[in-house]
């Protein structure tokens, strides 16, 4: 059973990012670089620069870029190859207990 699946939305309405209150995440950044990730918690980002492919493990690659607003299981491991230097703000979803 794989219900790993990462979730993409292009280009959200900037209602619906106020909303989330993605201005007040924290902001990451990385240069051109290939890393494996394994997720311990859901995250979801919003991509404000950059563009990267993430490859889940046995699964097929997932080009990502400015503007989209992507969440990533709890679960996954992938590699991540970031084409261009990334800022994406970010969130962990606390899984309740």
């Amino acid at each position: 059973m794989n219900d790993l699946v990462i979730r993409c939305e292009h280009k959200p309405s900037p209602a619906k990012l106020d909303v989330m209150g993605i201005d007040g995440w924290p902001l990451w950044k990385k240069e051109p670089s290939t890393f494996p990730w394994h997720y311990e918690k859901t995250e979801t980002c919003y991509v404000q620069r950059g563009r990267f492919v993430v490859t889940p493990d046995g699964g097929e690659p997932l080009t990502f870029g400015r503007g989209d607003l992507i969440s990533f299981p709890a679960g996954l491991s992938c590699v991540w190859e970031i084409l261009e230097p990334v800022e994406k703000h970010y969130r962990f979803d606390e899984t309740p207990s």
